[in-house]
């Protein structure tokens, strides 16, 4: 069945504090008639560091919408090949065994995709199928674990690499002086993620079931206007609420499945702000430590749009915090309002998992002597990868 490694995070090197940020707020909107407003939000956020991937100096200059693209197209060269090659070791797996690449990004703009020149630099084969997701925003990371799990669905052998890749930072436009675009200012940071679903058992989370839901009437609440400088970002005064409406849709799914919202074992879920992870404690009859991965990637990235599940999942590999055949749900929000809900089951073996309703029905799900590990192409990896 198909399971999601462990992902590998990568984060740029230059670093700006929330101290730094709300300076640099009173000083750049002094006369700004909500300034006190937008400090008070920016504060609340919970976000102490952010990572960018040019210094500020360079980040609260325009040099325009080429430039910034150019910016973006040279750093994503740069760092996503390192992070790549870490999940695929991740995985015990090299290039040339993937099937898919699923590519996530809404920081910038290329055609043909990433995946092309991945493909023609990294040993991927030239059969390797390309899925770029570039407009389902911060839930575009919940989409790609689902349509990685459809994938190796349909196709049980498959392999899939995911790679994330925000540099929200290039996004900034001086000029947007609405209060949702200063605290935006102060929550938003710069990451790539990588992680690979596997078409076979192997140590990670296997996906059980998948789903999306669209909260109605809210498509103008998270977007962006296109302008002649690029892309700016629009954040509706409503988006804090909407988990009144996706907190039902969570439970729906769990239930669909005979399982109870509030009684999973974990909970990876996107770290858009504080607020969502307080209203579900309360909607979900949570303790707030259930969410203390994805509270840990906002306090100490930022929101790092399509790349905060991963972080939050690499915390939760880090800290084996459940027992084997433990059940949880993955989420990531963003656009639409849409969530994006995995439900999954923690492998902490590598043996294949019997899932709940087969165990309860006594039903065969398959030898597990047939789950060999396919061969590795061991070779293709960078010699300090190989293991």
């Amino acid at each position: 069945m198909a399971t999601l490694c462990r992902p590998a995070i990568a984060v740029p090197e230059y670093v700006i504090t929330q101290e730094q940020t709300l300076d640099l707020a009173r000083e750049l909107h002094a006369g700004h008639p909500q300034l006190d407003l937008a400090l008070r939000l920016i504060a609340n956020t919970g976000v102490r560091t952010r990572h960018l991937v040019q210094p500020i100096e360079d980040t609260l200059r325009h040099p325009g919408l080429t430039s910034r693209n150019a910016r973006y197209e040279a750093e994503a060269k740069a760092r996503v090949p390192e992070a790549a090659y870490r999940a695929l070791a991740h995985a015990d797996l090299a290039p040339c065994d993937i099937d898919m690449i699923i590519y996530v990004s809404c920081t910038g703009f290329m055609m043909p995709s990433l995946t092309a020149w991945l493909i023609n630099t990294m040993g991927f084969r030239p059969q390797t199928r390309q899925l770029p997701i570039a407009q389902l925003g911060c839930a575009a990371g919940g989409a790609a674990i689902n349509r990685a799990h459809d994938f190796c669905t349909a196709y049980p052998q498959a392999n899939v690499l995911i790679l994330c890749c925000e540099f929200c930072s290039l996004c900034y436009q001086p000029t947007d002086l609405a209060v949702g675009n200063l605290l935006s200012n102060g929550l938003f940071g710069d990451a790539i993620a990588a992680a690979v679903v596997r078409g076979q058992s192997c140590r990670g989370i296997r996906l059980d079931h998948n789903g999306s839901h669209l909260v109605p009437g809210t498509e103008q609440w998270i977007s962006y206007t296109v302008r002649e400088t690029g892309f700016h970002f629009m954040l509706d005064k409503r988006v804090p609420g909407t988990m009144a409406d996706l907190a039902p849709a969570l439970r729906e799914m769990a239930g669909l499945r005979g399982q109870d919202i509030s009684r999973l074992a974990f909970y990876i879920i996107h770290a858009g702000g504080p607020r969502i992870l307080d209203d579900l404690c309360t909607y979900l009859k949570l303790p707030p430590a259930m969410f203390r991965y994805s509270r840990a990637t906002l306090t100490e990235r930022g929101n790092i749009a399509s790349a905060v599940i991963f972080d939050a999942l690499d915390r939760f590999f880090d800290a084996e915090s459940v027992d084997h055949a433990d059940q949880g749900i993955i989420a990531g929000f963003g656009p639409g309002i849409t969530a994006e809900i995995t439900l999954g089951t923690w492998n902490a073996t590598g043996e294949p998992v019997i899932p709940v309703q087969a165990r309860e029905t006594t039903q065969h799900v398959g030898n597990p002597a047939q789950t060999n590990k396919p061969q590795r192409a061991h070779d293709a990896l960078p010699a300090p990868l190989r293991r």
